[in-house]
């Protein structure tokens, strides 16, 4: 049943697979809440693993974390596999690497402010068309000046610095409002008081510890802990865009490998698209598009088809449909669509198919010979062979003292930066004007006696007091000599 160039998605009127070499052509899985799609997902990067693909997916309510450790026997799983063929199904646990941005359940997730640009930061931060102008300056003035951004507290001190010197830059680089700048802080503000302070520093994240593999040749799954994330949804939609970003960055060009260099699984993919504005939304079709050609396959995870933009619906070739519920009429209209992307099947009504799917069952539809997507099959989805729900705390802790990167993030990194630089040359700034106002004052006192309207010259102070001090002298010396006549 297992292949070795395939991964095994379950069975419909014959065991469907979806092929490693057509895997980085990015893929779907959608369904309503409590159809399956968490297994699904668990399948997924079970046979990826297997073949020796890394793997990267989120962890939204804590169950993908099973993964980690060998299935439970059930009954219900064993009359699964009986019912579909699966001869080879057996338990086991898979590599697993936990990452948490908050390093509470995992090792800790970093990147700079300015690894993260301007952009994702300005949609993570929503600001408007005018803020973000002034945090574009910002980095461009970061950049001339050689100051790194590597935390949150490098930003505002920059920030702070624009404000302070806003007439100088604003010839350079536009208008440096005050109202902006302090719109921006403020918004920096609640963001580390949401937890995002934790998500800025050193050290940052390698990519190439996205991508390991273990002894035994299985590709190791990072699983992000999301459960706390998702109370910050922005920062989890942009976090997962700005590590997209990074892989198509950093990988070189492959073309169409073998197997994938890498899966990365969106979940909740909803909260990327939802409210973005265009230049945000041409960036995610421009990465999704092109980092295929990286090895790198993409799967988003959401309730909806129609919570993915059509650009991007176009690039995913790889479809799992469970089943959607349709009370409403856009719950209607959004079976149909869902229908309409799948190649037809001349046995049943792909629509009506949709609403009748039970728990774990899906259609499912995968890119197979010369590129061609599949006829869509109805098909009751393996079970896993890692465990279906949670870690305990003891289990986890476990997992992350073994893993091959324990020890590598856990420690903050402070170095030098904007903030330290910008805190000197503030310090030398006050300094000099504290000097420039004493050598100021000493001119004053210095300064030569200047011709009254008479004619005399106006004394000094200094002279002034010379004056006195000689005349009182003088008439002590004469009191004295005087004293000394009249005793005699």
């Amino acid at each position: 049943m297992l292949k070795p160039s395939a991964v095994y998605l379950g069975t419909s009127t014959q065991p469907e697979y979806l092929a490693l070499r057509y895997a980085n052509r990015h893929g779907l899985v959608t369904g309503a809440t409590g159809t399956g799609k968490t297994v699904t997902l668990q399948i997924l990067a079970e046979g990826f693993s297997a073949a020796g693909v890394p793997v990267f997916c989120a962890d939204v309510k804590g169950d993908v974390a099973g993964l980690a450790a060998p299935g439970v026997p059930q009954d219900f799983l064993a009359e699964r596999a009986e019912k579909i063929g699966f001869s080879d199904y057996a338990f086991s646990a898979f590599p697993v690497i936990f990452w948490d941005l908050f390093g509470r359940q995992g090792h800790p997730v970093r990147t700079t402010i300015s690894e993260m640009g301007p952009l994702l930061l300005s949609r993570m931060l929503d600001l408007n068309a005018t803020q973000e102008g002034v945090l574009n300056a910002a980095f461009a003035y970061a950049d001339d000046e050689g100051l790194l951004l590597l935390d949150l507290k490098d930003l505002r001190s920059l920030l702070t610095y624009m404000s302070d010197n806003a007439r100088d830059m604003s010839a350079r680089y536009g208008n440096i409002a005050s109202a902006s700048v302090g719109a921006i802080q403020r918004t920096l503000l609640v963001l580390e008081q949401q937890g995002g302070a934790q998500f800025f520093g050193e050290p940052a994240l390698t990519i190439a510890d996205l991508m390991r593999t273990d002894a035994e040749g299985r590709g190791l799954i990072s699983i992000l802990a999301a459960d706390e994330l998702m109370r910050a949804p922005r920062l989890y939609a942009i976090f997962l865009l700005w590590l997209l970003s990074e892989l198509f960055e950093e990988l070189p060009e492959v073309g169409d490998p073998e197997k994938p260099k890498l899966v990365f699984f969106f979940d909740e993919a909803h909260l990327l698209f939802d409210a973005a504005p265009k230049a945000l939304l041409d960036k995610i079709e421009q990465v999704v598009k092109l980092v295929r050609s990286k090895g790198v396959g993409v799967y988003f995870i959401t309730q909806n088809p129609m919570d993915i933009p059509e650009p991007v619906l176009a690039q995913l070739g790889n479809r799992i449909q469970h089943a959607l519920r349709a009370y409403t009429p856009r719950e209607q209209r959004a079976v149909r669509a869902a229908a309409d992307s799948f190649r037809p099947n001349p046995d049943f009504s792909t629509e009506a198919v949709i609403t009748e799917l039970g728990t774990g069952e899906a259609l499912v539809s995968t890119i197979g010979d010369k590129g061609a997507p599949s006829i869509v099959g109805r098909t009751l989805i393996r079970p896993p062979s890692s465990r279906m729900g949670p870690l305990t705390p003891d289990e986890r802790a476990q997992v992350i003292a073994q893993s091959p990167v324990h020890g590598r993030y856990e420690d903050v990194i402070d170095r030098e930066s904007a903030h330290e630089i910008l805190a000197r040359k503030a310090a030398d700034r006050l300094r000099d004007e504290e000097l420039d106002a004493l050598r100021k004052e000493a001119e004053k006192q210095a300064k030569p006696k200047r011709p009254t309207s008479s004619g005399r010259r106006t004394d000094s102070p200094f002279d002034a007091f010379a004056k006195t001090f000689a005349r009182e002298l003088g008439r002590s010396v004469v009191r004295g000599v005087l004293g000394g006549l009249s005793r005699r």
